[in-house]
């Protein structure tokens, strides 16, 4: 008797078809009912490479065409770098799986030195993110710092052809496609908090499939789940996209979870930082409440400014 066949969409990118792959092998090792199909788009975000992401607005950059598939029936669920991904989805649409999160870590790639500390003044450094340029700039005021975009394939060409001192990526990419000897240094939280959920894969479906939430459920994990759940509240408090400076991440440490998060000016100047805790049932909550703490201690104000220079 053939199999069941599932759809799967994903990003045409090496690394997200990599992941949607990830996925799909997970499922495989827990359950021999279904055949899967990859079904690639390209998204918005994959097109425009020549604007700055924070420029093109970042609603659904990477995900709409794929929720799009899911809404028409193309495809039966699909696999995201959660990072990615708003945090208000399309009606109808839902996160339905969380799998265990990778290094969530930002990475220092160069050719010409050995650590962070080490890039000269006024090092030539990219990177494509906000939230990474004020953290960098706030540690670092000297460096010269350029829009990078593209594929980790394209990033780490460009950083040879237009002479980078250095490129920070992800860690879990880069991980990945399994070229951890490129990487020089893994950032500590200290000089880069992680971007809302980096590191972890999710897979979105139909709220009204109860047989494909049922199947990718096997693979959900409770933890990265809590903590995922935490760093969302935060973000979707402050109404920050992912192209804007806001850095959480969340940890368990047995029943309990402890939150911290970042708000930065886009130059650097000012990055207001507090963590909490508290229950891990709480996660929500908890992403809530350091929410408010953050905006209430000048986080809002830098928001609203760079709304404003971000959108005039």
């Amino acid at each position: 008797m053939s199999k069941k066949v599932i759809r799967v969409g994903s990003r045409d990118s090496v690394l997200a078809m990599w992941q949607t792959q990830f996925v799909i092998d997970r499922l495989q090792e827990v359950t021999d009912q279904y055949a899967f199909e990859i079904v690639s788009l390209k998204t918005k975000g994959d097109k425009i490479l020549d604007v700055s992401l924070a420029k093109i607005g970042d609603k659904g950059l990477f995900t709409k065409e794929l929720e799009v598939g899911l809404l028409e029936g193309q495809i039966d669920f699909a696999v995201h770098s959660m990072k990615d991904m708003p945090t208000v989805l399309p009606e109808g649409l839902q996160i339905s799986s969380l799998l265990k999160r990778h290094n969530p870590a930002d990475v220092l790639i160069s050719e010409k030195y050995d650590s962070f500390a080490q890039l000269p003044q006024g090092a030539k450094v990219g990177t494509s993110s906000l939230r990474r340029k004020a953290q960098l700039l706030h540690v670092r005021p000297d460096l010269d710092i350029h829009d990078l975009r593209g594929n980790l394939q394209t990033r780490m060409r460009k950083m040879k052809e237009e002479q980078f001192d250095g490129i920070i990526l992800a860690a879990a990419g880069v991980e990945r496609l399994g070229w951890q000897e490129q990487i020089t240094e893994e950032l500590s939280h200290e000089i880069c908090l992680p971007a809302v959920s980096q590191g972890v894969i999710g897979v979105e479906t139909r709220c009204d499939g109860p047989e494909i939430i049922a199947l990718v459920q096997l693979v959900n994990d409770a933890e990265t789940e809590q903590c995922v759940l935490a760093e969302r509240a935060l973000l979707k408090s402050l109404e920050g996209g992912c192209q804007i400076p806001i850095g959480a991440y969340a940890r368990l440490e047995g029943q309990n979870l402890i939150l911290e998060g970042l708000v930065g000016s886009l130059d650097g100047s000012v990055v207001i930082r507090d963590q909490i805790s508290g229950p891990a049932d709480m996660a929500e909550q908890l992403g809530q409440n350091l929410a408010l703490r953050l905006a209430a201690e000048g986080g809002q104000a830098i928001l609203d400014e760079i709304r404003m220079e971000l959108n005039p």
